[in-house]
């Protein structure tokens, strides 16, 4: 089998990537281990951020770092015999998080969401999925003042330099928007430019296939057997082997890796995370995304029961499975909104990808003929699927893209 272009991965960065090229008529296939959208895209909160032009940076406080240190927290959870493994990432991820470094680095990074979900709505209308999108925003409820004068404070500085729109709610109109919260909340605030998914895992599949109503295919692969064919490259499948002149890498938090025994080094890391769905109590209603700001944990009203999900976990990529995370935030939620029974047989884990300075790696690799890399969009994958499928497919068609994409181009790491 033969094609212009592979794209490995099937979450929703490949796919988005492998659905451009096509919509540009080059001949493309897919490659995953599975099928599309099983793994990191399956899991999300869902939401499509418009809102978020700044990446979520490590915490500077030396008080806040030592209450993290304690691990007994929603947001965050490190397992202890990982943290040496993870120190070179770590350290760097907290160097480029200091307020200055960081500034700069959101302002690299808010091109990619300002296009969020224009972008989106391209595919999802070309491919028939309205059904699964809401255009409503999401909601912050907030359990004291102090955080919500700090967030309220953001979001005036995040309108005025950046254009996001967004409503402070006092309890009042919180409990207008969510009647079936508990009375523990001061306010909230909506941020209104932001769509949400209602399946994300259906999105991607929708995206598939509009991609092989274009002619594209998609095949169960390893990933690992990518090696230089002649001028090209090549990679076994069920099916035999693919060959292609462009290749794509678009494995998330796997990427490493395929492109470690290149002779890349990106520091990649992983931010674990987990879900559970659960049916209401009652006749009880969740309208919002909503997420409880002080304790960080997230409810989603989505089609296949109310999930909740947690923050970042620090681990080895493959380590078994430790969701108190989830626990500790059931625990929470079932005290402000009347949650019924856990649906799934068991908590749903995923590994973001991150990258050290928060931003993806977009662009062509610098010592490779063919090689192309899409890959470490943290927490906003989901979010920058069609943009970053569009950038590279402009790219490598030899058109200028749309966005500059200097500021997320391999280069910026040393191998």
């Amino acid at each position: 089998m033969s094609a212009d272009v592979i794209v490995l991965g099937a979450g929703i960065i490949g796919v988005s990537t492998a659905l451009h090229l096509a919509r540009k008529g080059r001949s493309v296939v897919l490659v995953d281990r599975r099928g599309a959208g099983e793994e990191t895209s399956f899991g999300n909160a869902g939401l499509i951020q418009r809102e978020g032009v700044v990446p979520y940076g490590f915490p500077q406080e030396w008080q806040l770092l030592l209450r993290y240190g304690l691990n007994n927290r929603i947001d965050a959870h490190y397992h202890a015999r990982a943290l040496p493994r993870l120190v070179p990432f770590l350290s760097s991820y907290w160097w480029n998080s200091n307020r200055n470094r960081h500034d700069a680095i959101a302002r690299a990074y808010a091109p990619l969401i300002e296009h969020s979900v224009s972008e989106h709505e391209v595919l999802i209308k070309a491919a028939g999925a309205e059904d699964l999108i809401r255009k409503d925003g999401w909601l912050e409820a907030f359990r004291t003042p102090a955080a919500h004068d700090k967030e309220a404070a953001e979001a005036e500085r995040l309108s005025r330099e950046y254009g996001i729109r967004y409503r402070l709610l006092d309890a009042q109109a919180l409990s207008t928007e969510e009647p079936h919260l508990k009375s523990v909340f001061i306010g909230g605030l909506k941020w209104e430019d932001p769509w949400s998914v209602k399946d994300p895992q259906a999105l991607t599949l929708a995206y598939l296939r509009y991609f092989e109503s274009l002619g594209g295919r998609m095949v169960n692969g390893d990933a690992r057997s990518l090696r230089q064919s002649g001028s090209g490259w090549q990679v076994d499948t069920q099916e035999g082997p693919v060959s292609a002149g462009d290749i794509v890498v678009a494995l998330g938090p796997w990427s490493d890796d395929v492109t470690a025994p290149l002779g890349y080094r990106f520091l990649l890391g992983v931010k674990r995370g987990y879900h559970m769905h659960y049916a209401p109590q009652g006749n009880a209603v969740l309208n919002n995304w909503t997420m409880d700001k002080e304790r960080g944990y997230f409810l989603a009203p989505m089609a296949k029961g109310i999930r909740l999900t947690t923050g970042a976990e620090f681990a080895d990529r493959d380590a078994p499975k430790t969701p108190v995370q989830l626990q500790r935030a059931e625990s929470v939620a079932r005290t402000i909104f009347p949650l019924a029974e856990r649906l799934d047989a068991e908590p749903w884990m995923g590994a973001r990808p991150c990258t050290p300075d928060m931003m993806p790696v977009i662009g062509k690799a610098p010592r490779h003929k063919g090689l192309w890399f899409a890959f470490g969009h943290a927490h906003h994958g989901l979010t920058l699927g069609p943009v970053t499928g569009r950038l590279i497919a402009e790219a490598m068609c030899g058109e200028k893209p749309f966005l500059d994409i200097s500021a997320w181009r391999p280069e910026r790491f040393k191998a």
